[in-house]
């Protein structure tokens, strides 16, 4: 599961790196550009939620330690 996780990670990464580059600056909100806003906002989203995942299970783990 920890290795599934990071997979996921750096797809949002990438996905994030990627929608990026594919938004026109001069008109963030039109065309493809909105879609690429949409896919950077998203893809930043899932990056957030798996890292809260990943610091979760840490506390999980040190609190079930003791």
């Amino acid at each position: 599961m920890k290795i599934f996780i990071r997979i996921m990670m750096v797809l949002a990464l990438g996905m994030l790196v990627f929608n990026s580059t594919r938004i026109d600056f001069d008109a963030p909100l039109d065309g493809d550009s909105s879609v690429a806003l949409i896919g950077v906002m998203a893809s930043a989203c899932a990056f957030l939620l798996l890292f809260i995942l990943v610091l979760s299970k840490k506390i999980a783990a040190k609190v079930n330690k003791k």
